[in-house]
């Protein structure tokens, strides 16, 4: 066998199914895993003044990132996405890999109308300018 058929068959092993279909101009919920650091955690019992034992444990947690998405970069376990969101007032732009474990869930809440493969042109727009026509 090849290397370049091993390495296939790994990519193969690693793409998730489960995956909505996603174009450029869709509003996205995307679920991020996030690992915080370590945090300590003391057990102490009532009527002992010795210190417990202290467990250091990583923290995981899902954080919600909603946005559009302005580009769309397809290239098999790499395939990517670029999502756009404005937060306190400053445009914040997030390349997602789709295939990612880090990615938990992907949710479409709204698809829009475009004409354009990307939609770098929403970096320059403010308010109401950015709105994008609902898809029937």
């Amino acid at each position: 066998m090849k290397l370049q058929e091993i390495v296939y068959q790994i990519d193969k092993i690693q793409l998730k199914n489960d995956l909505p279909l996603i174009s450029v101009g869709d509003t996205v919920k995307i679920g991020v895993l996030i690992q915080e650091g370590k945090k300590q955690e003391d057990d102490k019992k009532k009527g002992s003044s010795k210190k417990s034992e202290q467990k250091n444990s990583l923290v995981e947690r899902i954080q919600p990132y909603e946005g559009t998405v302005i580009a769309q970069h397809k290239a098999g376990i790499h395939s990517t996405i670029t999502v756009r969101r404005i937060f306190q007032g400053v445009g914040v732009e997030r390349v997602f890999t789709i295939h990612s474990p880090f990615l938990k869930t992907i949710q479409i809440i709204q698809r829009a109308q475009v004409r354009k493969a990307k939609l770098y042109y929403l970096r320059n727009r403010v308010g109401k300018a950015t709105r994008l026509k609902r898809k029937n």
